[in-house]
């Protein structure tokens, strides 16, 4: 087997149906104050931003239409929720490769997330039921 494997986390994706009172909240109940401007990626059909933490961050996608993906996840989800966990991985073909390789579904071709690098999906049912993203380290972090 390849030594592949998952870095660091990266970020939690929320999904939430207004991203501006989400930031509020993150805000206002849990006090931080580092949070990006909310901005569109059309063509993944969501607004996104991010809350910076210590560790980590936080991803807050709002559907931009009912198109979105986040937005059959929100009929089900009415007030938002958990969407999806993110590992940074070194290469991302290399993360498809192998993803594959042991039996995994990885939904559609890599393609450029919301930090400017490579991402890819692994299907919740490989991973106990979590969406996981699976993010090229972006140049110049670790």
């Amino acid at each position: 087997m390849s030594e592949f494997k998952i870095g660091p986390l990266n970020h939690v994706g929320v999904a939430v149906p207004n991203i501006e009172q989400a930031c509020e909240t993150y805000r206002s109940l849990y006090g931080a104050t580092d949070i990006t401007t909310p901005f569109d990626m059309p063509e993944q059909g969501v607004k996104v931003c991010f809350v910076n933490l210590p560790n980590s961050q936080i991803e807050l996608i709002e559907p931009l239409s009912e198109a979105s993906p986040i937005a059959n996840f929100l009929k089900k989800n009415p007030a938002g929720g958990q969407h999806h966990v993110c590992f940074e991985v070194a290469d991302i073909n290399e993360a498809v490769t192998e993803m594959e390789k042991r039996g995994a579904t990885v939904l559609g071709k890599p393609r450029i997330g919301a930090h400017g690098t490579m991402i890819i999906f692994v299907h919740p049912k490989n991973s106990n039921g979590v969406l996981v993203e699976l993010m090229e380290t972006p140049k110049g972090h670790h």
